[in-house]
């Protein structure tokens, strides 16, 4: 766990807060006042990822940016499950802990079906969902065929099968400390300008041992195992959800979720929203075109505020 009062020389200059709701210290980012957006990370990075959006919208907006069980600045207990569901579980005691209603959800990676997950379970705490190279599982008809598709395509999914078959996956996600860097490559980071000692810190940091990696390994393992749960919302959840205003923004260089497969579901799943493709931008979309990103989610709040 990164020290919390770690700012990576200014570039991450945000007070540290954290919640013991979820069972153990959960960290969490809280800037700003306003209509609540929750910004949910995911694999391999923290709420580091989000931090030219809090600049952005902090001054108009609460903007809160937890760390899932294991990553960031969050703690990675020893005796806890790192499935989806878990995931979820912590979130939502974190949400409840500190009465957050009318939440936009920001969603990236795996984010997106955690936050997927919160909004099946309490539909009435959602108000907007965004998409940031992020899927929005909600049950559609043909989820288990893009996943799959996606996955057989994907070099990291690839990589995942591959490694837990031949039992390399535990040792090579327990040294992301110092191959985080190559991890974000193979999903599709390319925006390079970005790297410096400081940045590679930033996200190795939360990964120093392989014991501190079970996040992240236990992530990649739920795929392979077939352990994570993807929520199901019954007809009037579907219906709720479906009304939400949301936009989706894709950068087209993503390896890891194609928009092919994604943008079709996120339609489905929420038919008054709007996608956007970005051009040679990829997988962490947020590192790779932040202000665009930025400028089109603080246009898109601005446009549906009630």
């Amino acid at each position: 766990m990164i020290a919390a009062h770690e700012t990576f020389d200014g570039t991450f200059p945000y007070r540290p807060h954290f919640s013991t709701a979820p069972g153990f210290p959960m960290h969490y980012v809280d800037e700003g006042s306003g209509p609540a957006v929750l910004c949910l990370h995911g694999e391999p990075t923290w709420g580091y990822l989000f931090r030219g959006l809090v600049r952005r919208l902090a001054p108009t907006h609460r903007v809160l940016v937890p760390d899932h069980m294991g990553f960031g600045k969050s703690a990675t207990p020893a005796d806890r499950e790192y499935r989806l569901q878990d995931h979820v579980d912590n979130l939502e005691a974190l949400v409840d802990d500190l009465g957050l209603r009318e939440l936009t959800l920001v969603l990236h990676d795996f984010g997106g079906p955690v936050g997927m997950g919160l909004a099946v379970r309490r539909p009435g705490l959602i108000a907007r969902v965004v998409s940031l190279n992020a899927p929005t599982p909600l049950g559609q008809p043909g989820l288990a065929e893009a996943l799959a598709a996606n996955a057989a395509e994907s070099p990291w999914f690839r990589w995942i099968a591959r490694a837990h078959t031949d039992g390399s996956l535990r040792a090579v996600l327990g040294e992301l400390g110092y191959t985080v860097l190559s991890t974000m490559k193979l999903n599709g980071f390319e925006n390079n300008a970005l790297i410096t000692d400081t940045w590679l810190r930033a996200y190795g940091s939360p990964f120093p041992t392989p014991a501190e990696a079970a996040g992240a390994i236990g992530w990649a393992e739920g795929f392979a195992t077939g352990a994570h749960a993807f929520a199901t919302p019954d007809a009037g959840v579907r219906t709720a959800l479906a009304a939400l205003p949301a936009l989706a923004v894709w950068g087209a260089a993503d390896r890891t979720l194609a928009a092919r497969h994604f943008l079709p579901l996120f339609a489905e799943a929420f038919p008054r929203g709007r996608a956007v493709e970005l051009p040679g931008v990829g997988h962490f979309s947020p590192e790779d075109a932040p202000e665009v990103v930025a400028d089109l989610v603080e246009r898109f709040l601005v446009e549906t505020a009630r």
